[in-house]
């Protein structure tokens, strides 16, 4: 095999590994709120308690998120940050 032909069977080797290792497109995340189960945040709470992944104690708490998929939290029943806020706060309000 000649230089030539040694170096573009490289090239196309190398082009091809890296089609296959990158996605076609990156998936836009946002943060959805009050969907997390207990050890599977995604890191810091709304609340402060915490700054870390991995660190909620409670399913499906308000103050607690994970990043999912762009236009999905809604579906999961999950909150925006405003949301989870104003929840925080209303039940704050109901235990004084």
């Amino acid at each position: 095999m000649n230089q030539r032909a040694l170096i573009a069977a490289a090239a196309a080797s190398l082009l091809s590994t890296l089609l296959v290792a990158t996605p076609a497109v990156a998936q836009e995340k946002e943060k959805c709120y009050g969907i997390a189960k207990a050890g599977q945040n995604d890191c810091a709470n709304l609340s402060g308690s915490h700054s870390c992944a991995g660190q909620s104690k409670v399913s499906d708490d308000a103050n607690e998120w994970k990043y999912v998929a762009k236009g999905t939290c809604a579906g999961m029943k999950g909150m925006t940050a405003m949301q989870a806020k104003d929840k925080t706060k209303m039940m704050m309000d109901t235990k004084s």
